[in-house]
């Protein structure tokens, strides 16, 4: 078995991503979901946005344990160029889960989808995120002020990216 595995996401997955979703502390990361039946609803869009060419979700399994979730956004202007994200459950992270998921997921992006960039936004702050991003090759090409919010807050990010 793989130490780190992506895998699409399912409806069963929805009562462990609400669980790392409200227990652990993602400060750099607004979720608009408060309940777990928002989360299966969550769920249950993938199928929808994956035949559109919106958003590619993925389960991430450590030693077979669904520890987080990554996923593809697709730019509908430009679809050619996807948008990396990723979170990991508090309890696991810092173990290069993170890391590893991404570069499954840029070989799907390139690989499968056929994008020809893949970019990774992250807060300024969140600089365990920047970590993985330069582990996994992405080169910073600056700062987007002002493009993350969370709540009434806006942030500014660093972007990361690749090309094929």
């Amino acid at each position: 078995m793989p130490r780190v595995k992506i895998r699409p996401q399912e409806l069963f997955d929805a009562k462990c991503f609400f669980d790392i979703i409200t227990h652990t502390n993602l400060e750099f990361i607004e979720f608009p979901i408060k309940t777990l039946e928002e989360e299966r609803y969550f769920l249950r869009l993938n199928e929808t946005k994956r035949k559109a060419n919106f958003e590619y979700n993925f389960s991430i399994l450590y030693y077979g344990r669904l520890v987080g979730a990554c996923g593809i956004k697709i730019d509908q202007h430009r679809p050619w160029i996807g948008e990396n994200g990723y979170f990991i459950d508090r309890d696991y992270q810092g173990m290069g889960i993170a890391t590893e998921a991404v570069r499954q997921l840029e070989k799907i992006g390139f690989e499968q989808l056929d994008l020809q960039r893949i970019i990774i936004l992250m807060d300024t702050r969140n600089l365990a995120s920047e970590r993985v991003a330069q582990k996994c090759g992405y080169k910073k090409e600056g700062i987007m002020n002002k493009v993350h919010r969370i709540g009434e807050d806006y942030y500014d990010c660093f972007l990361y990216a690749k090309t094929r």
